[in-house]
């Protein structure tokens, strides 16, 4: 272990979804504490704003413009971040969509383009990514974390928004299942439960005074979560501080499960 269980020097860290909301404010916090990064998105405005904050911080920045819902896609991506960067230590899956519409109304292809994003792209993702830590691992160098962002609908009730709930509600097993099968490579596999947080995805709520006053009043911190309340969690789920957790669901929500 390092001087400083903190310390991502010489680590590379992927995140889906890394262009804005929690993904940047992962990837900022893994950028002040010395790790390289991949950053996939797909908006290029953003992508360039991104690169120059963590570029800022020091940090060498991979922009990858991948569509998770490609499944070449994201192997193309995979080995070209191998390829560039060196390795994969960390892997944050959390690029995700909403999906609302009352139940009744939603079709096959809303549900579909919404589990597509949050379950399939997962499921690719951490596929490619655990046969590059299986490699290093059988190269005599074991070791790794994933992380998926799910979301308090997988424990809350989510209506209009199922198809959410569900694909959330999902990756909790994939990673308990991971956690388990991997642990003897040394690989750990975690999940982030959000609440409701800044980003470009709940914008439009924002501003809805009644949703402020129903919704973020019930928050016991009394207020929305911010993306760069996630860098802190990054870091240690990426660092050797938590070489000895696995398989864990962790919410960050300002209490607002527990009120």
């Amino acid at each position: 272990m390092p001087a400083s269980p903190f310390d991502l020097t010489g680590k590379v860290a992927l995140i889906t979804g890394g262009n804005g909301g929690i993904g940047l404010g992962m990837a900022e916090g893994l950028a002040a504490a010395g790790a390289s990064l991949a950053i996939w998105g797909r908006d290029p405005v953003k992508n360039e704003q991104a690169r120059a904050r963590l570029e800022a911080l020091g940090a060498t920045v991979l922009i990858q413009p991948i569509d998770v819902s490609d499944e070449a896609a994201i192997a193309a991506g995979i080995a070209e971040t191998v390829e560039r960067l060196g390795r994969i230590d960390f892997c944050a899956a959390n690029a995700g969509v909403f999906g609302g519409a009352p139940f009744h109304q939603q079709t096959t292809e809303g549900w579909r383009r919404v589990t597509t994003v949050n379950l399939d792209a997962v499921f690719w993702t951490f596929r490619e990514v655990v046969r590059h830590m299986l490699d290093r691992a059988a190269a005599g160098d074991p070791g790794g974390s994933l992380l998926v962002t799910s979301s308090t609908s997988a424990i809350d009730g989510a209506p209009a928004n199922e198809a959410y709930a569900a694909s959330k509600t999902a990756v909790l097993g994939l990673i308990r299942g991971l956690a388990v099968e991997y642990a003897r490579h040394g690989i750990r596999a975690n999940a982030l439960l959000p609440g409701w947080i800044r980003s470009d995805m709940t914008a439009e709520l924002q501003s809805w005074d009644k949703f402020n006053d129903k919704v973020i009043g019930r928050v016991p911190m009394r207020r929305w979560g911010e993306p760069e309340d996630f860098a802190g969690i990054a870091v240690y789920l990426a660092s050797d501080a938590s070489r000895f957790h696995t398989g864990d669901s962790l919410v960050i929500d300002g209490g607002y499960t527990i009120f």
